[in-house]
């Protein structure tokens, strides 16, 4: 058998990655799928009113959304994205996420080499 960068998934199996992490009242959930040095990839769920607050990372990221609604800071800018659409937020940038409401996405964050 090969070598599995993965982990916390089924593999060959058709899956909704919306039904992977669960809402907790009051909470943030994550679900770390890959984390090395290239590369994470890790769902999430916020209940309502939940956030991340203000940060940077040296690796440009990518937010695709799973179910909901958030309000995304990215610099001085928001953005509101809802279930079906995606944002990049540029290494470096300080950026933040408010969920508007209960709100899943897929984070997928890409570190230089």
């Amino acid at each position: 058998m090969s070598a599995q960068y993965l982990k916390n998934i089924e593999f060959e199996k058709a899956l909704k990655l919306s039904e992977l992490v669960e809402y907790q009242p009051g909470q943030v959930v994550s679900r770390t799928l890959v984390q090395n040095n290239h590369v994470g990839v890790t769902l999430f769920s916020f209940d309502k009113g939940e956030q991340i607050s203000s940060h940077a990372s040296s690796g440009d990221a990518m937010v695709n959304v799973l179910a909901g609604k958030a309000r995304i800071t990215i610099g001085d800018k928001e953005y509101t994205v809802s279930e079906g659409e995606s944002i990049v937020m540029p290494n470096n940038v300080p950026h933040a996420l408010y969920a508007e409401e209960q709100f899943k996405m897929q984070l997928t964050v890409v570190f230089p080499y």
